[in-house]
């Protein structure tokens, strides 16, 4: 007999495979972001609101980072995913890290990293300000 679980969600497969893609999405984001200089502060900050895959510092600026992976282009870029409704929950959440922080005077941005696995090899894109705060 099968589980509600399985029964929801199929064999699995399909939703290991998505959160296996995501948490290698989210390694190569941090690489990525490392190398370019930014400090990792948190990964996968949860509040009430949803979850911020990546918090960093780069220089002075507090950077709220969204990351999107995708198999392939079939249904759009990864970046294309961050809708208005995504982008105003991050900065939601954005705002609950700042005031639990005491981080009220420090300059913020939201960068988006996009990656692909299209031909097997990871394509890395990275959006510095890649939309407005509220």
């Amino acid at each position: 007999m099968r589980s509600l679980a399985e029964g929801l969600l199929g064999d699995g497969s399909v939703s290991h495979r998505r959160i296996a893609l995501g948490k290698t999405g989210e390694d190569l984001a941090c690489a990525e972001l490392e190398r370019r200089g930014y400090a990792i502060l948190a990964r996968r900050f949860r509040c009430r609101g949803g979850e911020i895959d990546i918090i960093a510092r780069d220089g002075t600026t507090l950077v709220f980072v969204e990351v999107k992976a995708r198999e392939s282009r079939a249904f759009g870029t990864a970046a294309e995913a961050v809708t208005s409704y995504k982008q105003h929950r991050i900065a939601t959440i954005a705002s609950e890290y700042v005031m639990q922080h005491h981080l009220q005077n420090r300059p913020c941005r939201f960068d988006v990293v996009s990656i692909h696995f299209d031909a097997g090899t990871p394509a890395v894109e990275v959006f510095q300000n890649a939309f407005p705060g509220r």
